[in-house]
């Protein structure tokens, strides 16, 4: 991941450049760019398995998930990320952008890297909350067997509840159930 600010970017000028540049890029107002580069065996394992037992517990439903390559839309902040993984269970909303960007994403969830992990809890998490239909955003751990839920409450404050080794973390309000050990099937963790 890097980034490079550039407050003249506007917002047509980092669709422009997504559209045109390999890889995916991120967009925080004023105009800072931040490339994200390529993952770790680990991370990928986390997500397909993630997006795997997420498409398994949905099915049937009116919930879609979403990979890393679908570009979510922070409205209210004017952001524009790459989400891992994403869930929207009310119909879809896009932007008319190329690539559409989901608009009212449910639940979103970050696969943590050394390289990102800061930046995940930090500044992404904080336009994060400014979805108003979010009602959870999840890390996950590629270092150590651990998940973070953070829950929205009625009140709009969050709530964390953590699962570590070999436990089961619930993400509301879904009623959806992982294992830690479906989630890290075949992966090392600890290593880089």
């Amino acid at each position: 991941m890097s980034s490079v600010p550039d407050p003249r970017m506007t917002e047509g000028e980092y669709l422009a450049y997504d559209l045109t540049h390999e890889g995916r890029h991120e967009y925080y107002p004023p105009g800072a760019l931040v490339s994200m580069s390529g993952a770790s065996e680990a991370h990928v394992l986390i997500s397909v398995n993630l997006a795997v037992a997420l498409v398994t517990r949905l099915r049937g439903g009116p919930c879609r998930v979403y990979n890393g390559d679908m570009r979510v839309r922070v409205e209210a902040t004017g952001a524009y990320v790459y989400p891992d993984v994403s869930i929207a269970c009310d119909p879809p909303r896009f932007t008319e952008s190329k690539p559409p960007s989901l608009l009212n994403p449910s639940i979103v969830i970050e696969v943590l890297s050394d390289t990102t992990e800061a930046h995940d809890r930090g500044a992404k998490a904080a336009h994060y909350r400014h979805l108003g239909g979010l009602s959870a955003y999840v890390f996950v751990a590629t270092r150590e067997r651990r998940i973070e839920v953070y829950a929205r409450q009625e009140d709009g404050s969050w709530r964390l509840t953590e699962a570590e080794g070999e436990g089961t973390v619930a993400i509301p309000p879904h009623g959806l159930a992982l294992s830690l050990s479906e989630v890290y099937e075949g992966v090392e963790v600890g290593r880089p």
